[in-house]
């Protein structure tokens, strides 16, 4: 079998896998819609006034996105590898040609195809419930793939170093929470202390918000290499972060072999 094949197969496998769990596919995509109730159509924001949300609607996109795009894979992906070692299934994958890597990467095209439809989902709940008025650029699109190869990278390394899946799952949360309200999403970098910014700028997800809210919202001030589009300079910069966690995340998976 090729290596496109054994992908293939995994892939398909890893979808089934998914579907079959009827709680798991209920709260990937209710989770969000909640969220954007509460935040977005009950709280509402309020440009002129203090608070929190004191920015347009438009400017909390990629905080509503990034719920799907940071807490689906690292939490999927976390469990995912905590479930095969507990039940010693990369011995049994040793036993095929499937390779670390190639398993990494048939389990991170599942999370794709699954936070890409739950992402269609959030950007028209946003519109009908916010009114939001979204600039529907085609960098959305390679934004959520390049976040998703990211986050799968860390889960996979959540997975491998922990000592069970609640443990992957309470790791998962852990990180996923700082970073989800630290990373220029729902809190602008005005709204936190002056000492704080260079720890923001050290959050994979501080270059996707970033990047969504330029390509969404042209009106924000987005941060970016200078005299470089600020869409296209944060993708590249998450690219190379995505390039880097998905490595680590590939090599963190023990070696049966």
């Amino acid at each position: 079998m090729t290596r496109v094949g054994r992908v293939r197969a995994a892939t398909g496998a890893g979808w089934r896998s998914f579907v079959r769990r009827r709680t798991a596919v209920f709260f990937t995509f209710f989770f969000p819609v909640i969220l954007i109730a509460i935040f977005g159509a009950l709280v509402q924001t309020d440009p002129t006034g203090g608070g929190l949300f004191t920015e347009p609607a438009a400017y909390y996109v990629p905080g509503y996105l990034a719920v799907v795009v940071l807490f689906t894979p690292l939490s999927r992906m976390g469990s995912e590898v905590a479930r095969h070692r507990e039940g010693n299934r990369f011995e049994k994958l040793a036993t095929t040609p499937l390779t670390r890597a190639e398993w990494l990467l048939a389990q991170t095209v599942v999370n794709a195809a699954i936070i890409g439809l739950a992402s269609l989902l959030i950007l028209a709940l946003v519109v009908v419930m916010t009114g939001a008025e979204i600039a529907f650029s085609p960098l959305l699109v390679p934004y959520v793939l390049v976040g998703v190869v990211a986050f799968c990278g860390v889960g996979a390394m959540l997975g491998s170093y922990t000592d069970s899946q609640d443990g992957a799952v309470a790791a998962s949360n852990a990180i996923g929470l700082p970073l989800l309200f630290l990373s220029e999403t729902f809190v602008s970098l005005e709204q936190l202390p002056g000492w704080f910014e260079p720890l923001v700028n050290l959050s994979p997800l501080t270059y996707f918000a970033r990047g969504v809210r330029a390509a969404t919202y042209p009106e924000a001030d987005v941060a970016g290499i200078a005299g470089v589009d600020p869409a296209l300079s944060n993708l590249a910069v998450l690219t190379v972060v995505a390039v880097v966690a998905f490595a680590l995340g590939a090599r963190s998976i023990p070696r049966t072999d």
